[in-house]
Parts: structure tokens; sequence; C-alpha cells
């Protein structure tokens, strides 16, 4: 590949990344509404049968066959520990891209992608608990309020403190 061609690809992809700048995909959980940055979403998809995988975290419901992918689930609801709910014709998959890896946040409903400008977003109360950990701050939308949540931090949190240790070890 020529140094031009280089050049124009990673321009296009600047351009991608500023146009995803400031969107989330906003989603309910009960009664609140939350947001993940638009750039890791990859599909959303209706509720389908989820398989059960002995040994997973209890928020975690299983894998998904996804066009011959094999994609885990993560009941989000489950992971912030609010109350089961049975599952309806508005419940959908939101999946993720994180590292390249695919996998599935089980949400109550998807709203719409919306557009949190920088300047509306405060940092997250000082609470503690795991759940916590996950939120990166609150978007102010009008007179609402959405939690936008950390993605890397919801996504598999044990194998990313473990891995955050080893390479202070490393270093």
């Amino acid at each position: 590949m020529s140094e031009n061609t280089a050049k124009m690809n990673i321009d296009r992809f600047e351009e991608e990344e500023d146009t995803q700048k400031g969107k989330f995909l906003t989603f309910r959980l009960g009664n609140e509404d939350y947001a993940i940055e638009i750039r890791y979403v990859t599909e959303i998809i209706g509720i389908q049968r989820i398989t059960d995988v002995p040994d997973m975290p209890d928020y975690v419901r299983g894998v998904i066959n996804l066009r011959g992918t094999v994609v885990p689930v993560m009941d989000v609801r489950s992971r912030f520990r609010l109350p089961p709910r049975a599952y309806d014709d508005r419940t959908c998959i939101v999946v993720v891209n994180m590292n390249d890896t695919a996998v599935g946040l089980l949400v109550d409903k998807v709203n719409e992608v919306s557009d949190i400008p920088d300047a509306q977003i405060e940092p997250p109360p000082p609470t503690q608990g795991e759940s916590a950990r996950c939120i990166q701050g609150l978007g102010k939308m009008g007179e609402e309020v959405k939690i936008i949540l950390d993605v890397d931090r919801l996504l598999f949190p044990e194998e990313r403190a473990g891995l955050g240790e080893s390479e202070g070890q490393a270093a």
C-alpha cells in the first residue's frame, strides 16, 4: 500500500470517528434511560433463543448463534441487580464490538440514537458498588438525564482488571 493510500485510509477513519463523536444509543432498563457510545454498536436484533452455558457469571445469560458466530449475551438488567422481568416484543439484544469481540447486551427496549455533546455530560456521582464502576457519566438532554455506561467496564470487568494488573507488573 502506498503512503498516500495509507493516509487516505487514516483520514477516512478519522472522519468516520468524528461523525460518531457525541452520538449515543439510548435504551431503557426498568424506569431509567441508559446510553452507550454508538461507536461500539454493530447491530440491534430482537430477542432470540439463548443457549445456557454452565459456569458463567449470573448476568451472562448464555450465547446466541448470530449468522454463524457464537456471541455471549449479557443481561444488563441482571448486571445491575435490577429485578428480573419477562422478555417481550420490545426486548432487544444490542450487539457491541469490544476489541474485536462481539457481545450481546440484553436490554428492555432500545430508544434512539441521540446527540449528547461533551459539554452536556457530567461526571458520575461518587457512589460505591460494582455497578457504579460501569457509569461513564450522566448526559443531560433537556429535562432528562441518560446514564452513560462505559462499555469497556461493563464487559468482563474481572478479565480487564486482571489484564491491567499484569500490564502494571510488566512495566
